[in-house]
């Protein structure tokens, strides 16, 4: 592989799914491991941005962002958003709606 983003801080124990010089990136300051065979180690991590929400809200509501709904489900029916996600097949993100 030539990157391993690691959302699940398996931090050290990824490392060696990860070709030589190839880059690994994680989310968790704690997950960093140590470096070797040339392999990057990067930290990201997302900060509160209004400015920007707003830029891209403004996007999507006049049609120049697309966004690819694949289904919508109200915040009751998660679980079954969820089993429907494990089967796969479907092009785009589900909307939770909170009405």
């Amino acid at each position: 592989m030539d990157a391993v983003l690691d959302t699940a801080m398996l931090g050290q124990a990824a490392i060696g799914a990860i070709a030589d010089g190839g880059t690994f990136v994680t989310t968790r300051p704690d997950a960093l491991p140590e470096t070797e065979r040339g392999i990057r180690v990067r930290l990201t991590q997302v900060g509160a941005d209004g400015s920007m929400l707003t830029t891209l809200s403004d996007m999507a509501a006049s049609g120049e962002l697309a966004l690819r709904v694949a289904e919508t489900y109200p915040l009751e029916e998660a679980a079954k958003a969820h089993a429907r996600l494990a089967v796969g097949g479907l092009r785009g993100r589900f909307v939770l709606t909170m009405e």
